[in-house]
């Protein structure tokens, strides 16, 4: 019992050496940490900064593409509606002319569709 009450006294000085040794590992640990996160503060930005840029170019290019669909879709509209008007102004002032040709892109047709 004796050994037990003299370990005693210098085991509590121990423990709190080892708290204070804790206490400044934790501190020291919590200021690196914060240093790392500053150094990283501006190359997270600018990678941040670089996509947004990325997306914005991204988007913008997509819009164009999509402006230019649109367009040449307007215009395949509109030429479909001009062919449409030609053939039936030519249908109405040459109709045999048109009946010969209809039969003869029939037998065409007939002839290449059997060949195969």
């Amino acid at each position: 019992m004796e050994n037990s009450e003299k370990l005693t006294p210098g085991h509590a000085d121990g423990n709190r050496t080892l708290q204070r040794g804790i206490q400044q590992a934790e501190s020291s640990a919590h200021h690196t940490i914060d240093k790392a996160a500053e150094a990283a503060r501006p190359t997270v930005d600018r990678i941040a900064s670089g996509a947004h840029h990325a997306v914005d170019e991204a988007a913008q290019a997509a819009k164009h593409a999509a402006d230019t669909v649109s367009a040449k879709g307007e215009q395949l509209k509109n030429a479909e509606q001009h062919l449409v008007a030609y053939s039936r102004e030519y249908m109405q002032k040459h109709p045999i002319a048109s009946l010969g040709i209809a039969v003869a892109a029939g037998f065409l047709l007939s002839r290449i569709l059997s060949s195969r």
